[in-house]
């Protein structure tokens, strides 16, 4: 519907919808073509009406326009993102971020999905993208409110265990829970009586009872006039399995079969005689009239549409598919059966996210007809915990994030134009959006710090005062250097055991002047830990009253470090008589952990002050644990006012790592330079050097604020400068950043840029012929995995370790120049398993007998060859730019030799 409102204003101005996906351009085409009239398709390999005032394609069809500055763009008023929510897929998500930056300001955007939490951000991050108000609209009810359920049957018997968990409020039911739940420990209870304890229980449920869940399922949903169903399974297999295996199941009348075997036999007609016989094609035909479905990516292209077709019609009954079905397609289902609610992610088996769950959970209802829509989740072992059920149902779904990355062929377009830098692109990215959308505030308080630094007196750093800033330099390095050794420090285990009970400590905060401290506690928290530590102190400091963990804020002092006090740690001596206080400490209150340790019954002095601190016993004398303790504090510091010896890192804690030794070194020649500096004797050291580091403070927030509105605070533009320096090593820009020959070629080619302009400029591909080179082309766009060994001529073998060669040498140079993608990875994403099944379609072999060269599933074999033609046509544009007439014409002739029967038959929804 969203997609469908705006196309009402299209006598404003031309428009382009674009979708994530080949297949939902094409059913968008067919629909708004019967709605609208005046619409024109673009994809890689069909261009219909091309003048038409709405032009629908996929994303990237829109990027390569906004590069090459297509004449579309100038008259363009509208473009629909359809799936926005597409901007989280980590391969793809990049494509929209180019678009939604590169659009020029005068478009009209419009963003549709039905699963953004983050609205507001996202719509803020395009608000100011592209200066201009963006308004959001929710829809905060469904039109079909949905009821989730739990099925627990097995069988005839049990069908009926049908449970509901969320009603149409939105409501979570903990009884319908507890009643699933219930259920099957009584079927558990009973399998155990009836074959023993020892017996397993279904680790996971095997055929037959798979067989069973489905056929009492289906039998159930049947009798309440809940079909049509979608099945979502997380496994191709799995959905081939489930359908095949209801041998049993009829679903449709006669008449149904009549009409269903008519249009199955008019869709396939275009196709040549042999591609109707393929297997697929025979099973899913009898599939078909018993109105039962199979869709996933490993059905061939033209039998999805014919079920998606026959689904939209009412006449496929249950429909098994994997999740991608749940995207776009605008065909909903009574019913939707989750045939697990875990998936595997190519890394790992996990439990589906909120958004993953409402996206096809959002199939079911169909507006107008249905008033609720029913959600059923198959419990076929056991059911799941009852917390991540509540999670994916009524979570909030994944925020969208940015998911931007550069590629050489975005660097190499954007070096071409003038309008955008790469830089550019780089800060308008939503991943750039939280840093720089404080840029006004930032902007403000650099106007503020500016007018501070004017009115400041400049320092005076003639004569005597020459070094003063060499010294402030010097001060400023060894204080750093100190407090990042003392952060290493209090994070060692070696340095947490030094700092047990009774360890004398000097102790630097607001309240305390390298005064010792002896630890009587150390807190069990690792991530804030504290130390309950005595800390000598002025008598009367204690009789003013202050109690434990409150704190005596002096006025700030301009402290000035001199030599002595940097390459001392003078020790704080009380003017007047001993006492103590008992403080919290944490790590940055301790400035050293000395060599000293003294033996204390820290439970007594603790407990003494804790009484000393109620009114009635605040004048009691200290107890004598906690009197012993101070004076022998008072003792160590009288006897070594200059400081005590302190732990080494590195020779008493064993801290050997190589920052904190060379650190070690560095704060060592610093403190020899020390004694060197004549400013520390003029009579005006103090005065400048408070004024001095005012001002430079002033400086440096002024230096980091101008950093963070630069380029040189985006987080990729070190990537940025490691892929240029690749190009320009391979020859593919001068040092000038102008794009040459090698990288106008790499500039035609969307992806593996770098592999196939190497590839074509090294003539490793002009003596090979057309077969041969889409065959080896093959391994850009393979993405699966096979068993099957594949028998190969010598020439295809030898263009193979070819191509691993040149993957190797620009994996390794990319290494050198710094970028992080290991060798094997990079070489290991090249996938040879359909060069043989490539080689021997490109020969004119048929697909009923390629398919037999290897067990890829037959819809992703067509897959592979499809975008393989779109390889071949940008490889024959880079043949073109080098003006090699040779490759040209072969690259011709390999397309020709593939675009053909049953994997380039056209699109249903376009005939």
């Amino acid at each position: 519907m969203g997609a469908e409102m705006h196309p009402a204003m299209w006598d404003l101005g031309n428009t382009i919808y674009t979708s994530p996906i080949k297949a939902l351009s094409n059913q968008k085409f067919r629909d708004f073509k019967n709605t609208f009239g005046d619409v024109g398709l673009l994809t890689g390999d069909v261009q219909l009406h091309p003048d038409a005032s709405c032009l629908i394609m996929t994303t990237e069809i829109l990027r390569s326009m906004l590069y090459n500055g297509s004449d579309v763009l100038r008259d363009l008023e509208w473009v629909i993102f359809d799936e926005v929510h597409y901007i989280n897929d980590s391969e793809r998500g990049v494509v929209w971020e180019e678009v939604l930056i590169m659009l020029p300001d005068h478009v009209n955007i419009i963003l549709l999905s039905a699963t953004v939490p983050n609205t507001l951000e996202f719509a803020d991050w395009i608000g100011r993208i592209k200066r201009k108000k963006i308004y959001v609209i929710s829809t905060l009810k469904r039109p079909v409110p949905l009821e989730h359920y739990l099925y627990t049957g097995n069988s005839q018997k049990t069908q009926k265990e049908l449970f509901l968990l969320v009603d149409a409020r939105g409501t979570f039911l903990t009884k319908g829970y507890y009643d699933a739940v219930e259920a099957k420990k009584e079927r558990s209870s009973k399998h155990s009586q009836t074959f023993g304890a020892k017996q397993p229980m279904h680790a996971g449920a095997g055929p037959g009872q798979d067989k069973n869940i489905w056929l009492s399922l289906i039998d159930m949903l049947r009798k309440k006039d809940q079909l049509p169903v979608v099945a979502f399974t997380f496994s191709r297999n799995r959905c081939d399995e489930n359908a095949s295996m209801l041998t049993t199941v009829d679903l449709t009348t006669t008449t149904e079969k009549s009409e269903i075997h008519v249009f199955f036999q008019k869709c396939i007609c275009r196709l040549k005689g042999t591609d109707r016989q393929l297997p697929q094609v025979l099973h899913m035909v009898d599939l078909l009239k018993r109105g039962i479905g199979v869709h996933h990516s490993g059905i061939l292209p033209i039998l999805k549409e014919v079920v998606e077709m026959l689904f939209s019609k009412g006449l496929v009954k249950i429909l098994f598919a994997t999740e991608t079905f749940a995207m776009g397609v605008n065909m909903p289902a009574r019913t939707v059966v989750f045939n697990s609610v875990r998936k595997h992610d190519g890394a790992n088996f996990r439990d589906l996210v909120p958004a993953e769950y409402i996206q096809m959970a959002g199939r079911a209802g169909r507006r107008g007809l249905d008033t609720t829509g029913m959600v059923i989740i198959l419990c076929k072992n056991q059911v799941p915990e009852m917390s991540d059920l509540h999670r994916m149902m009524l979570g909030k779904p994944t925020r969208l994030q940015s998911q931007f990355r550069l590629t050489y062929t975005m660097i190499l377009n954007l070096l071409r134009v003038e309008a955008l830098r790469v830089e550019d692109m780089m800060r308008r990215s939503f991943s750039e959006f939280h840093t720089r959308k404080d840029s006004k505030v930032y902007e403000h308080r650099i106007a503020q710090l500016s007018s501070m630094l004017a009115s400041m007196e400049i320092p005076d750093t003639s004569r005597q005062l020459g070094d003063l800033q060499e010294y402030y330099s010097v001060v400023r390095e060894l204080q750093e250097i100190r407090e990042r050794i003392q952060r290493r420090v209090m994070e060692s285990v070696s340095g947490l055991k030094a700092l047990s009970v009774g360890r004398v400590i000097v102790v630097n905060n607001q309240e305390h002047k390298n005064a010792l401290g002896v630890i009587l506690q150390v807190s069990s928290d690792s991530a804030n830990r504290t130390f309950s530590t005595l800390v000598m102190c002025e008598k009367n400091s204690v009789e003013r009253g202050l109690t434990e963990g409150q704190e005596w804020n002096p006025p700030p002092s301009a402290e000035v470090p001199l030599p002595e006090d940097l390459l001392h740690t003078k020790l704080f001596l009380p003017e007047g008589p001993c006492g103590h206080t008992i403080k919290k400490l944490g790590p940055a209150d301790i400035l050293g952990v000395t060599t000293k340790t003294l033996r204390v019954n820290a439970e007594r002095i603790l407990e003494d002050f804790r009484k000393r601190q109620m009114p009635r016993f605040r004048n009691d004398p200290p107890g004598p644990s906690a009197a012993t303790a101070t004076q022998e504090l008072l003792r160590l510091a009288e006897g070594s006012p200059e400081g005590l010896p302190l732990l080494d890192p590195v020779n008493d804690l064993q801290l050997k790592d190589l920052e904190v030794v060379e650190s070690m070194i560095r704060a060592r020649n610093l403190e020899e330079h020390l004694p060197e500096f004549q400013c520390v004797h003029s009579p005006l050291f103090h005065i400048e050097f408070v004024r001095f580091r005012e001002r430079q403070r002033v400086l440096d927030e002024l230096e980091q604020l101008r950093f963070l509105l630069s380029d040189q605070s985006l987080l990729l533009l070190p990537e940025y400068h490691q892929r240029v320096e690749v190009l320009r090593s391979l020859g593919y820009i001068n040092e000038g950043g102008a794009v040459e020959l090698k990288g106008s070629v790499a500039r035609q080619i969307s992806n593996h840029e770098l592999l196939l302009t190497q590839l074509l400029l090294d003539n490793a591909l002009t003596d090979l012929r057309p077969e041969e080179i889409v065959a080896l082309l093959s391994c850009t766009v393979c993405q699966v995995r096979t068993q099957v060994e594949p028998q190969l001529p010598s020439v295809l073998q030898k263009g193979i370790e070819h191509i691993r060669s040149v993957a190797e040498q620009i994996a390794l140079l990319q290494r050198k120049c710094g970028l992080q993608e290991s060798v094997e990875d990079f070489v290991e994403q090249y996938k040879f398993g359909l060069v043989e099944v490539v080689y021997e379609w490109a020969r004119g072999m048929p697909f009923a007998e390629i398919a037999h060269l290897t067990d890829v599933q037959e819809g992703i074999i067509v897959r592979c060859i499809q975008r393989l033609d779109e390889t071949c046509r940008e490889m024959r544009n880079a043949a073109r730019v080098t003006g090699e007439p040779t490759l040209h014409a072969k690259m011709e002739a390999a397309s020709n030799m593939i675009k053909r029967d049953i994997v380039f038959a056209a699109s249903l929804y376009t005939q």
